[in-house]
């Protein structure tokens, strides 16, 4: 950066390359962004909050409260129908900004003092079945039962959230969970309904999840 500070750093770790993008800061200098050249990359609010999320199957783009905005699939990569990704741009402070426009097609630009660096930080990395996610029916009883907890325990920080932006107030014990934790919760129903769990089981985690 103009003050000195070290913006955009590159290291490899064993056989893997990283760019980790830092804030404009000397001392404790939070961590933006972090693209990893298996697929795998995050970038972050200003706050530490999740902001994109991508993997080698595809990504998704959230607002600063969590909730999911947009969800996409790299083409080609993924079985069924595809969700196709629109441009983003985000700017991470005034001199860094990412541009995605596909999987080997993720710039990080570097502006200051008239001067602009860019970086393609996209990789094209193929989805092997290790990664792939194990069917539903696969999950056993801890799995699932981690799951739960989990999203109980999300639940929980949103209504501490609650408590603290209405300390004298009812009205937080009444608001509705965020979306996507609505949806998690609904995902971990359907995961129940396909393992091969007792009933008492399947009962106690839809207590959890809806508690």
């Amino acid at each position: 950066y103009p003050s000195g500070n070290l913006a955009i750093i590159i290291t490899q770790a064993r056989d893997q390359l990283m760019c980790i993008v830092q804030e404009d800061e000397r001392r404790t200098a939070k961590i933006r962004a972090l693209f990893q050249s298996d697929g795998r990359s995050t970038c972050y609010y200003p706050t530490g909050d999740e902001w994109i999320n991508m993997s080698i199957q595809g990504g998704q783009y959230l607002d600063q409260a969590g909730n999911r905005v947009r969800r996409w699939m790299w083409p080609n990569l993924s079985p069924g129908p595809q969700v196709p990704l629109s441009p983003i741009f985000i700017s991470l402070n005034r001199h860094v900004g990412v541009r995605i426009l596909a999987q080997d097609k993720i710039f990080v630009s570097f502006l200051a003092m008239g001067r602009q660096a860019k970086l393609n930080m996209g990789t094209k990395v193929q989805v092997s079945t290790d990664s792939q996610l194990p069917p539903a029916a696969r999950l056993g009883e801890d799995e699932l039962l981690l799951l739960a907890f989990r999203v109980r325990i999300l639940q929980l920080f949103e209504r501490m959230r609650g408590c603290l932006n209405f300390p004298s107030s009812e009205q937080w014990n009444k608001m509705q969970p965020p979306i996507y934790l609505i949806n998690q919760a609904m995902k971990i129903l359907e995961l129940c309904m396909a393992a091969d769990i007792s009933d008492e089981l399947r009962s106690s985690i839809k207590a959890i999840v809806n508690a």
